[in-house]
């Protein structure tokens, strides 16, 4: 095999978040022969913790599917370690590795419904995920994240659909899929992500120095995702999310159809840049 390179990308491309939208990103671009570089804060707050990257940061490696992402010291051992399958995590919320990584490529997956500080001229391609961002403005390119008929649709003028807190429907089921802390305090885990659980069984409890308060699930199904034990919580923070489908337990440790999808637009602008821009 020719070891040309075809790919006039020859910088990691920085991914910033490692949640489990981003994690579908980061995935299909590593599969898709790119070295990535995704940056977390040091306490990542993704509830489908089995299926997100973000989880380096607290154990110092994920695996998601067949794909492995390492935590990185410093900007400088990210950039070394980074290539194609193999995604590296640096922890730095800021994006103060830019100037050592120099990435042509930035994504925003950070899903804060906001935009915290990413800017269109930090690379030569930037593209953000969801609301919160103008196309043109903010970054060169945004992507639905709406669940429905424009999911993954690429937006080259104006901005995502707001958010609107309301869960996609499942089987019936919307609001009801997602768990908010009935108080503030820590997590303390009763049932792991990938169980059966029943309505109103107590998956968690959150506890502070007036006790400790159940946290109960609103309808029988699998536990998608939950916050780990021992993170601090405020009352009323998402915290934990049940699928109704009691067959897609598998479902809960790999990449979601949402998060292919998105990843599937991302990567197309990524592999459109490159083709453009080829020497």
């Amino acid at each position: 095999m020719s070891s040309h390179n075809y790919h006039r990308i020859n910088r990691p491309i920085v991914v910033r978040g490692g949640g489990d939208l981003a994690t579908g990103t980061i995935f299909l671009l590593s599969k898709a022969g790119y070295p990535v570089i995704a940056t977390e804060c040091g306490n990542p707050s993704a509830i489908r913790r089995e299926a997100a990257f973000s989880e380096a940061v607290r154990f110092g490696r994920k695996t998601v599917e067949d794909v492995t992402c390492v935590l990185a010291e410093n900007a400088e051992e990210a950039v070394r370690l980074a290539a194609p399958s193999h995604p590296v995590m640096l922890c730095d919320e800021n994006l103060e590795c830019l100037p050592v990584i120099g990435p042509q490529v930035l994504i925003d997956a950070v899903m804060a419904k906001r935009n915290i500080g990413t800017a269109i001229h930090m690379a030569d391609l930037t593209i953000a995920l969801g609301p919160g961002f103008t196309a043109g403005k903010d970054v060169h390119y945004v992507i639905e994240t709406m669940r429905g008929h424009n999911l993954g649709r690429v937006i080259r003028e104006g901005s995502a659909l707001p958010n609107t807190g309301i869960p996609g429907t499942i089987r019936g089921y919307g609001r009801e899929r997602v768990i908010h802390a009935p108080g503030s305090g820590v997590v303390r885990g009763i049932r792991r992500i990938g169980d059966i659980v029943d309505k109103d069984e107590v998956i968690a409890e959150i506890v502070s120095g007036g006790g400790a308060l159940p946290v109960t699930s609103k309808l029988s199904g699998v536990l998608r995702g939950i916050l780990p034990d021992g993170f601090a919580v405020t009352e009323g923070m998402k915290m934990a999310d049940v699928d109704p489908r009691q067959s897609e337990k598998d479902n809960c440790f790999s990449v979601s159809d949402k998060a292919r999808c998105i990843a599937g637009s991302v990567l197309m602008l990524v592999c459109a840049y490159d083709r453009d821009n080829l020497s």
